[in-house]
């Protein structure tokens, strides 16, 4: 008989980007595994960006339920001058280090101490009375929710406890570890507020899940809970196509690309190598798909690589990964900030199914570093080793020349959208017979 999970998620299709990307893979694949999804997501959510095309990865099994939320960024734009744009005309992360106005600063500190733990909480009374209702007499085996936003973990805590079924708290960002929670000019009180949150729901879930091994070890060190770690991933299906090979020598980032993740050094190599080799030159594509933050694109120009600058805006999801498989080297920043060490972008997956070379640049010895390392798809160069980043420009450039560019990508398996369902599945089915 197949069992029922409700799994609790801010971010569904036709929402866009990565956030949605995870779940509703898990979605697609887990009624192959014996278990109906049961998803409860806002009918009216704030949207960065749009992704019909996701719709269609749904499958028939896959009950939705929407229910209206109340969203305050409308007044967060009012005070910031912003009133009447749409989402995907603001940053891509206010929350950074950057320098901001006065009025940023204050709608900053009223959205850290106001709405804790974060935009989302008004949604979560009316949450909890409609879904302990709705399981009264449509029972589901395990709930899960999924965060950020966090509200979705405090909406699922409360049903676990009033109903008594098995609840699985994944988090695909940390909490108060999240590298943009020092930003949030957050009172002592507020912090307090929040530590107290994150630990309650991590003592309280019956399973805590991690997307990082790092991650992991941090939750391992807050609680007595059993904390899991289960990657993201990416989908075979998503790349069966073999794509065209690209005349030119294409450097692509795909995503969200945040100034506090912006490559100067990168840029500088680049310029430099255009001075150097006019083939090169000519020949030299820089393309960003996805939202991509202003400053980004005036270090490319101010750098000199304006005519080598293709910024394609947001593309659908099937478009990314043709313009990765594409493509003859991508490109991974992580942002400058200390925490993103244990952070694992979920474009890395996809970069590493797009069997292209990655060039990464952050920690080097971070989760990401690991991974690039132990499947031999990359290198992992520090933001200022312009020496290191030159040579593999130098390299990648001359086996493009030679028709012999490609990854030596191994031992990938484990991440695919299969195989860690299945994972999750075993997951759900100890859950049910341990309850």
């Amino acid at each position: 008989m197949e069992k029922r999970v409700l799994i609790i998620s801010y971010y569904w299709p036709p929402t866009g980007g990565s956030g949605v990307q995870r779940w509703v893979k898990f979605a697609k694949y887990l009624p192959s595994e014996g278990w109906q999804p049961v998803i409860y997501t806002p009918l009216n959510p704030e949207a960065i960006t749009v992704d019909e095309s996701l719709l269609d990865e749904i499958p028939p099994q896959v009950e939705v339920i929407k229910r209206k939320i109340f969203e305050p960024y409308n007044i967060y734009r009012a005070l910031t001058g912003k009133k009447g744009r749409t989402a995907q005309s603001g940053e891509v992360n206010p929350i950074n280090s950057q320098k901001k106005s006065f009025t940023q600063k204050v709608s900053m500190w009223i959205r850290g101490n106001m709405f804790i733990p974060d935009p989302r909480c008004f949604w979560i009374g009316p949450s909890v009375r409609f879904l302990k209702k709705y399981l009264k007499e449509h029972p589901v085996d395990v709930i899960v929710s999924t965060g950020p936003p966090h509200s979705m973990h405090l909406i699922a805590r409360k049903v676990a406890r009033s109903t008594g079924i098995p609840w699985v708290a994944d988090f695909r960002d940390p909490w108060t570890k999240m590298f943009y929670f020092k930003h949030l000019a957050l009172s002592p009180w507020a912090e307090r507020k929040h530590a107290r949150l994150e630990k309650m729901v991590l003592d309280d879930a019956s399973v805590v899940v991690a997307v990082s091994p790092l991650v992991q070890d941090e939750f391992k060190a807050m609680t007595t809970t059993e904390v899991e770690l289960i990657t993201n991933g990416f989908d075979e299906d998503d790349f069966a196509v073999k794509p065209q090979r690209d005349e030119y020598f294409s450097i692509t980032h795909t995503g969200l690309f945040a100034s506090d993740g912006n490559p100067d050094i990168l840029w500088k190599v680049l310029a430099e190598k255009c001075r150097r080799d006019s083939e090169f030159k000519k020949l030299l594509r820089i393309r960003l798909a996805g939202k991509t933050d202003k400053q980004i694109i005036e270090s490319i120009v101010a750098a000199g690589l304006g005519e080598n600058l293709e910024d394609l805006g947001y593309c659908n999801h099937n478009d990314a990964v043709c313009l990765q498989k594409s493509s003859s080297l991508l490109i991974l920043p992580l942002r400058k900030e200390p925490e993103y060490r244990a952070t694992l972008p979920g474009k890395l997956f996809e970069y590493l199914a797009s069997e292209r070379p990655i060039l990464g640049i952050g920690q080097t010895d971070g989760a990401m570093a690991r991974i690039i390392s132990q499947t031999q798809a990359g290198f992992v160069f520090g933001w200022d080793d312009s020496a290191s980043i030159s040579r593999y420009i130098d390299l990648c450039w001359e086996r493009f020349r030679s028709d012999t560019l490609k990854a030596d990508t191994h031992d990938i398996g484990s991440f695919s959208r299969r195989s860690l369902t299945h994972r999750m599945a075993c997951l759900f089915d100890r859950l049910t017979d341990r309850s």
